[in-house]
């Protein structure tokens, strides 16, 4: 009595590992290619999004494979309920062809193209519930199949839906088509699901939170947006009584660059506050520790900079997942999950004596890396045009029929005076002010390129460009005034305010104000 030919099964075992496997990795391709095999449609080597979306989809077989799954899940269907599905090998097959299967069917994922936030699209969950539940019961819910506890259509359902806003995310936030890209998405994915997707939905799902995820990566790379695709792809349970996911309306992200906070207002932001903790304490507070919820994530951005006071008690939450608010004994509990990030070396940090060894190992259990724009577009320089639409059009929101033709002028401007081998020292945070700069002045001068600095007319100080500058320096040329008025005004001339010069040189803006040398501050901009 058999239950499939050996082409049947074939095709069953390439879908039984289609749904759990990496989908921005090549295996993908290589287990949808066993399915169709001659019906293949070929492209590159790694899905991406296409860069015209115009009658494009993110996958270009998805409506063969979801034609294939249909054919084959109903030749299984008789075939179970005849008793000739008796192994524990066969019913896996039939079970996971008709997973793949409802969640084709259902969930409209590879047909409306990725644009705009996936919690914003009013489809985003695909059919209505009941439509999924009458097709799970009509494969399913068989006398003559087994199901592990753990299979069932509402946690199903919340998985697909979840895969929807984690495939949404992931290609709103992350943007290009070059193989240092589409690793940063294979990793998070993983970060989201794990690699093993199998045991993911056994169970991993409910601990996911539990694990902190360390985004390195040098400044401007996208660190934030990593996090965001991370912290706004979580697991949540669909409650069919409700007929409604947990906190549906809600995908709470609390995000923090603890380098621009002081210890104490950082203490009262995570962890919150009682009426008359401090001075200034006008009232009680909530923190994003308790804010977050269960669904939440908390965004902890230059972790590298966080007050050694501060490492101890975020220590005792990764530990423990308990704290106090500033001012009071009652203990609460962390519910949500931690995504930190930094561009410095925490171990040289540690080294140093400025990072926590066992905080550093409570954090390193998910690392991410965010590649740099020079590695990027390495890979692909195509990418530079559609990176220059995306900050386009996020810069030209009430005018987005402009953006394109700002995006190649940008491009153009870029390949006439700084060349494809132009480092982007800044990445993405630099391409962002040349995108600016050339909208408003149609050119662009990199920072690495500040013009000459004459050094407030000092005597034998010749002009003194970045490079000369820091001979100089370290040659014991300049006077410590000399130093700190050309470095506050340069930091003054990047940022634009003084309190936010302020924040980064850790002085007061007052103090900052009678540094800056505006005759300085011209040959800055200038």
């Amino acid at each position: 009595m058999v239950f499939l030919n050996r082409a049947e099964r074939r095709e069953a075992t390439a879908f039984s590992r289609i749904g759990y496997s990496n989908p921005f990795l090549p295996e993908r391709l290589e287990l949808e290619r066993q399915v169709l095999g001659d019906r293949f449609l070929s492209g590159a080597a790694v899905i991406h999004l296409p860069s015209n979306l115009q009658g494009q989809t993110v996958f270009k077989n998805f409506s063969l494979l979801l034609e294939h799954s249909r054919i084959l899940a109903d030749k299984m269907r008789p075939r179970v309920m005849a008793g000739k599905c008796q192994s524990d090998d066969d019913q896996h097959l039939y079970r996971e062809t008709v997973i793949f299967h409802l969640y084709a069917k259902h969930f409209s994922i590879h047909e409306v193209p990725l644009v705009g936030r996936a919690s914003d699209r009013p489809n985003t969950i695909g059919k209505s519930w009941s439509q999924f539940q009458r097709d799970y019961d009509w494969y399913l819910k068989l006398p003559e199949l087994a199901l592990p506890t753990y299979f069932n259509a509402a946690h199903c359902f919340s998985v697909f839906f979840q895969i929807d806003r984690a495939f949404g995310h992931i290609f709103e936030f992350i943007i290009g088509s070059s193989m240092p890209i589409a690793n940063l998405r294979a990793a998070i994915w993983e970060s989201i699901f794990t690699h093993d997707m199998s045991r993911y939905v056994r169970g991993v799902h409910q601990s996911m939170g539990d694990i902190t995820t360390l985004i390195v990566g040098k400044s401007g790379t996208g660190k934030e947006l990593v996090a965001r695709a991370i912290g706004m792809s979580r697991y949540r349970a669909f409650n069919p009584v409700t007929r409604n996911f947990d906190d549906a309306e809600l995908e709470p992200f609390y995000a923090v660059n603890l380098s621009a906070l002081s210890a104490a207002l950082i203490e009262s932001e995570l962890f919150g506050h009682c009426k008359g903790s401090f001075s200034g304490a006008v009232g009680d507070r909530i923190g994003w520790l308790e804010a977050c919820g269960q669904n939440g994530t908390v965004f902890l951005d230059e972790i590298g900079e966080l007050d050694l006071s501060i490492q101890v008690k975020l220590l005792r939450v990764l530990q423990t997942r308990t704290f106090s608010r500033v001012g009071e004994t009652k203990t609460r509990y962390f519910l949500g999950k931690f995504v930190t990030a930094t561009n410095r070396d925490l171990t040289t940090e540690i080294g140093r004596g400025k990072f926590r060894e066992d905080l550093y190992y409570r954090l390193c259990a998910d690392i991410v890396r965010t590649p740099t724009l020079q590695e990027q577009l390495k890979d692909r320089p195509e990418d530079l045009l559609e990176l220059t639409r995306f900050i386009a059009r996020g810069i030209l929101i009430e005018l987005p029929e402009e953006a394109d033709s700002l995006a190649s002028e940008v491009v153009k401007w870029v390949e006439q005076h700084l060349g494809n081998s132009y480092d982007w020292t800044g990445n993405i945070r630099e391409l962002e002010q040349c995108v600016r700069n050339v909208l408003i002045r149609k050119s662009y001068t990199p920072n690495c390129r500040v013009p000459a600095v004459d050094l407030n007319g000092v005597p034998d100080r010749p002009a003194l460009g970045v490079e000369a500058f820091l001979r100089s320096l370290l040659d014991g040329e300049m006077t410590l005034d000399e130093v700190s008025q050309l470095y506050v005004t340069m930091v003054y001339a990047q940022l634009g305010q003084y309190d936010l010069a302020g924040k980064k040189l850790g002085v007061d803006w007052r103090t900052v104000k009678d540094k800056v040398k505006v005759e300085l501050l011209g040959k800055l901009k200038g």
